[in-house]
């Protein structure tokens, strides 16, 4: 299999980047809303992506992806049943599974294993796409067209960050906290409002529309396609210096203060917007500190919060019939008057 292109090579989708990067500083973000126009790179970010990211240490032979740091009380309940196999620990790539569209719920959050029913006569469980992305990345492309009944399954485990299966006699319980990332066309349909809930941050892309970024973006793209591994080592330092960008934010995060002030600001400007219960301010809360971590910053500002205010709110704003304007210009507006007082 090739290595997908570089994410350090992409051009322009500055928004999309960003959140991206934040997400993948600060999971408990809530993952990553992409809508936009075909052919906009919405999928080649989210796998350039996964190829930067750094590798994470997990519980030898798990198929939970356990994380050999935490306590047992947070391990599925084959590495709870087994300490000896603790200190067994190897590092891995970052998963990042995709979920298609046609998925089976027995194949999103698993099944019993007929294979070893059927010639062992055992009752096992064998672990679904859920299982696989626990500690890592789920992605779903046209999200918007997903299933009901796998939305539902989805928000259940989102919710809890456990994955609970009942059925055929089995009974499984199993850590799965991941990012979720959609991409879609918003002209082929709306999200589900509980769904669309989940996701921390959401960035709208358009194709470019000056004559400079397109010719750039083809002639890129041109050259990998060519010559895949010349290119990929061409972009080698960049990727480098991303990915330890990203390592020292997520060392650094804990350590990023949060003052007052700029909860305030938050919880002003969500006031401002009307939007529905805290996660709009906690979204804010964590996404600036990602940010802020990222520029090596000490501390959240108000500017943190203003840069990731768009991506935070936008999808949470209800809709008014007396104001046509977007939920971009009225989060730009309510910015605006709170930077005049």
């Amino acid at each position: 299999m090739s290595a997908p292109y570089p994410f350090t090579a992409i051009v322009a989708q500055q928004d999309m980047k960003l959140a991206l990067l934040i997400a993948a500083v600060d999971q408990g973000v809530g993952g990553v809303l992409i809508m936009g126009d075909r052919g906009t790179g919405k999928s080649t970010a989210i796998r350039a992506l996964a190829a930067l990211l750094p590798k994470i240490p997990v519980v030898s032979n798990c198929p939970y992806n356990c994380d050999p740091g935490k306590a047992p009380s947070g391990h599925c309940g084959a590495c709870q049943g087994a300490p000896e196999r603790g200190p067994k620990a190897s590092k891995m790539g970052i998963p990042v599974v995709d979920l298609p569209l046609g998925a089976t719920e027995d194949r999103v959050i698993g099944a019993l294993d007929i294979e070893r029913a059927l010639h062992a006569g055992e009752k096992a469980f064998e672990p679904g796409l859920l299982a696989r992305a626990h500690r890592g990345f789920l992605y779903i492309d046209e999200v918007n067209l997903l299933e009901d009944h796998i939305v539902d399954a989805l928000l259940d485990v989102a919710a809890s960050g456990e994955n609970v299966v009942e059925r055929e006699g089995l009974s499984i319980r199993h850590p799965a906290r991941f990012v979720l990332v959609g991409s879609g066309n918003p002209e082929e349909g709306e999200l589900r409002p509980q769904l669309l809930d989940r996701f921390g941050l959401s960035v709208d892309v358009v194709t470019p529309q000056d004559i400079k970024s397109r010719v750039e973006i083809v002639r890129l793209r041109d050259r990998y396609e060519q010559d895949r591994e010349g290119f990929i080592k061409q972009w080698r330092r960049k990727e480098s210096a991303q990915r330890r960008r990203i390592e020292q934010a997520r060392e650094n995060l804990e350590n990023v203060d949060t003052p007052d002030s700029v909860l305030e600001f938050a919880a002003t400007l969500c006031l401002k917007l009307g939007t529905d219960g805290l996660r709009g301010e906690l979204t804010l809360l964590r996404a600036g500190r990602a940010l802020a971590a990222l520029e090596k910053d000490d501390a959240v500002t108000n500017a943190h919060v203003e840069r990731v205010a768009a991506m935070v709110l936008r999808h949470r704003l209800r809709r008014d019939p007396l104001d046509e304007s977007g939920s971009d210009s009225r989060i730009a507006r309510a910015l605006e008057s709170m930077d005049t007082k």
